[in-house]
């Protein structure tokens, strides 16, 4: 069982906000499920550290992805190594906040149930150092690699996506003791030698 941290680059450029970071809980997103206790998710935001405005629309209905600073933002490989997995076959649904968010979170049952793809949505999984690290709600037709190709750090792999599952545009991200998420379990991660909390804003 592989128990040390594993250390990447931010799988990305500009600023981004940090969510579920396994920096104030393990498990970081309330789950041991799918090896998952240890991911941590990155919400593009702009300049000024916002996500899109929140209107008296936003509180009612459902929101295009395109709305969202960072839908189409280019992800990059954190590590070098091997592409082992490639998905890129799930539409971009819409983003949901205010009052829709309550009516997706009531199928998240229904999702889990589904497996790992319905969770993952469009994804890549890349092997480096004996770990699978994947990054997951990728936008549909982005993804730049195939399985079996071999990247370098900072090589671009795809962009930021809705696919999944997912309330708003966002990257999540999480290491694996092997391919498959039912049988693997989690390891830790860390970014250039440490690991962002929720809430702080991390610049690439």
């Amino acid at each position: 069982m592989t128990t040390a941290a594993l250390d990447l680059a931010y799988p990305f450029t500009g600023r981004w906000l940090v969510q579920n970071s396994p920096a104030d809980r393990v498990p970081s997103h309330g789950t041991t499920l799918f090896a998952t206790s240890h991911a941590i998710d990155f919400v593009p935001v702009d300049a000024a550290g916002r996500t899109a405005r929140f209107t008296a629309a936003s509180l009612f209905q459902p929101e295009q992805p395109e709305r969202f600073p960072g839908f189409g933002r280019r992800i990059l490989a954190p590590a070098g190594g091997r592409v082992i997995a490639v998905h890129d076959g799930e539409p971009d649904h819409h983003a949901h906040r205010g009052f829709p968010s309550i009516g997706y979170a009531t199928t998240q049952r229904m999702r889990i149930a589904a497996g790992w793809i319905a969770l993952a949505g469009n994804h890549i999984q890349l092997e480096t150092a004996g770990v699978v690290v994947a990054l997951c709600h990728l936008q549909r037709g982005s993804v730049d690699v195939r399985s079996g190709d071999t990247v370098r750090t900072g090589v671009p792999v795809g962009r930021c996506g809705n696919s999944g599952n997912s309330t708003e545009p966002h990257l999540h991200l999480q290491a694996l003791s092997g391919p498959d998420p039912d049988e693997a379990v989690a390891v830790p991660m860390t970014f250039r030698g440490g690991l962002p909390r929720n809430r702080t804003i991390v610049e690439a």
